[in-house]
């Protein structure tokens, strides 16, 4: 993984000091709300429902054990005991007090960790595969890359105060686990026919108030402009993107007014200006970012470990943890270990100081200390030996973190809702908890398959909703929280945005929905199909018909 350099490190520092003395002026009358409003932005403190919360950004999903192990300790002394992990893989701190804010800034930069430009009008934190470098379908390390990425934007002075939030994702697998589609930029990292690397563009995808999925505008650019293209598309945005109107001020709004066509020309008129400038990509400078990717010691193995094959066909529990959480390693005898962060009763994301210490300690003993963070809201060890496999999930079930469900209905994405968001217009977490509790059966849940189901608790759509096989919105009516589902969502490569089904739900309600949903699924399905290979077969109403029975439903109706 990337390590900072002094240089790096000396900025870091600097804005811990600035920002502490920042601090000190508002909490002494020096400064007002207002003033002091986007200076604690600019270092990813929001004030919530009930107390600040503080976003920490973990670049592409990266970590370290002795980060974990910093992050635990926050939790520890300024927080309740626990953090949340988001779908941009970053993690939020939902009770520091305002005044111990600097300190904690202060810890993570021993660690080289910020939360610089997590929140804003600013380019966000770079997010990628949770895979990154070690999947069995990689085509191109996208790690590299999103660094690169994240050193340009990382106080680009010209895009601190951007129309809106900018969120760039990299991927570089066969399969898409980055939902680059639904990012202000997202971007494939791929070979051409000659061999060349370079990348996919996409532009104007998002989600929130108006879900976009992102057009391609550049088939391929080759690897020494990137940056220089990403100025030309950011300079476009900057000067075209309205001002005027927060709801319509994010790219994906301007992409659609003008067609992604005109907006790829403007691109290249800019890009024009920039092209084989002084941010111009050398090999030097690629290959020295790309040092800092390279493969662990990893032992010579060959095929799969006898000890891992006569494991899991002698504990069908193993064997069930292994198909749902276990992912194929590019390296023979190795696997890829996710910890299901989503175990009955706790809130989607969420982690304990306690949890967190033991996957530092999972991590030094069993994946080079090395842990990933998806955008799913799970954990994952990078490097596990297939014959340390039946022991990393002993240990996962002794801290909680062994549920078998990733994939399947109760690995909800779930955003913090109204319990924590000031923004949110209804809870979403005693939402996904009914679900999962209605939903305790793990055969039934294995004999379900592949189920995304994804709740936000306001249209901003922090739980990806949109994106949902079947998706949940948190909406206020006359005072009080319902809910509005959809159904139809789907990330990757064949990307979609959920259709409504009709006019929102009770919250009491909502676990009888799903079952219903579920049961017209389970009625229509052919052998082993999924659900969203059913909805795509059968459409929308008969489920419609099984949620309002009796009930002429207007269509989209709230």
């Amino acid at each position: 993984m990337y390590i900072y350099d002094d240089y790096d490190q000396q900025i870091v520092d600097a804005r811990v000091a600035q920002f502490r003395d920042q601090t000190r002026r508002y909490l002494a009358g020096e400064l007002t709300d207002e003033e002091f409003r986007p200076l604690r932005l600019q270092n990813g403190l929001y004030i919530q429902r009930h107390a600040p919360m503080l976003r920490v950004a973990i670049p592409y999903g990266e970590l370290h054990s002795r980060q974990i192990r910093v992050l635990a300790e926050i939790a520890r002394k300024y927080d309740r005991d626990y953090a949340h992990f988001t779908t941009r893989q970053n993690i939020q701190y939902n009770w520091p007090a305002l005044e111990n804010v600097p300190q904690i800034l202060a810890d993570l930069a021993t660690v080289q960790m910020h939360a610089v430009q997590t929140s804003g009008n600013c380019i966000r934190n770079t997010t990628s595969d949770q895979f990154a470098g070690v999947a069995h379908d990689e085509i191109l390390d996208p790690r590299p890359w999103c660094e690169i990425i994240r050193q340009w934007s990382t106080f680009h002075p010209e895009f601190a105060h951007l129309p809106r939030k900018f969120k760039i994702a990299v991927n570089g697998a066969k399969e898409d686990r980055s939902a680059i589609l639904v990012h202000d930029i997202g971007v494939n990292v791929v070979r051409n026919a000659a061999g060349e690397v370079g990348f996919e563009v996409y532009v104007g995808g998002g989600l929130g108030r108006t879900p976009i999925i992102g057009a391609l505008i550049k088939p391929f650019l080759p690897k020494e402009h990137l940056l220089s293209y990403f100025d030309a598309v950011l300079r476009v945005y900057n000067r075209y993107g309205r001002r005027d109107n927060k709801y319509k001020a994010r790219i994906k709004i301007l992409v659609k007014a003008m067609t992604p066509e005109a907006f790829a020309a403007k691109v290249e008129e800019e890009w024009a200006f920039l092209k084989d400038g002084p941010q111009t990509l050398t090999q030097a400078e690629i290959d020295r970012v790309a040092a800092f990717f390279v493969d662990p010691a990893y032992e010579t193995l060959t095929g799969d470990d006898a000890s891992f094959l006569a494991a899991k066909a002698s504990n069908p529990a193993f064997a069930r943890w292994v198909e749902r959480n276990v992912f194929g390693h590019k390296k023979a005898g190795y696997a890829c270990v996710t910890l299901s962060l989503k175990a009955r009763g706790i809130a989607p994301g969420d982690a304990s100081d306690k949890q967190l210490d033991d996957v530092a300690d999972l991590a030094d003993k069993f994946s080079f200390s090395e842990v990933r963070v998806s955008h799913d809201q799970n954990l994952i060890l990078p490097y596990v030996k297939q014959s340390e496999l039946f022991a990393v999930w002993e240990e996962a079930k002794r801290i909680g973190f062994a549920t078998p469900n990733v994939g399947l209905l109760t690995d909800v994405i779930c955003c913090p809702g109204g319990d924590f968001c000031s923004l949110a217009n209804a809870k979403s977490i005693p939402i996904a908890l009914a679900i999962e509790e209605r939903f305790d059966n793990l055969d039934y849940l294995h004999d379900l398959g592949e189920i995304e189901l994804n709740m936000s608790g306001c249209m901003n759509a922090c739980g990806h909703h949109h994106i949902g096989n079947i998706g949940i919105l948190g909406v206020d009516k006359n005072g009080s929280e319902w809910y509005q589902v959809s159904l139809g969502g789907r990330q990757g490569e064949s990307a979609s945005i959920g259709k409504v089904v009709g006019p929102s739900f009770a919250q009491d309600d909502m676990p009888d929905v799903i079952e219903k949903i579920i049961g017209v699924f389970v009625e229509n399905r052919h052998d082993d199909e999924r659900f969203i290979e059913v909805f795509d077969r059968i459409g929308m109403d008969p489920f419609k018909a099984k949620v309002y029975p009796g009930k002429a439903v207007a269509k989209e109706a709230v």
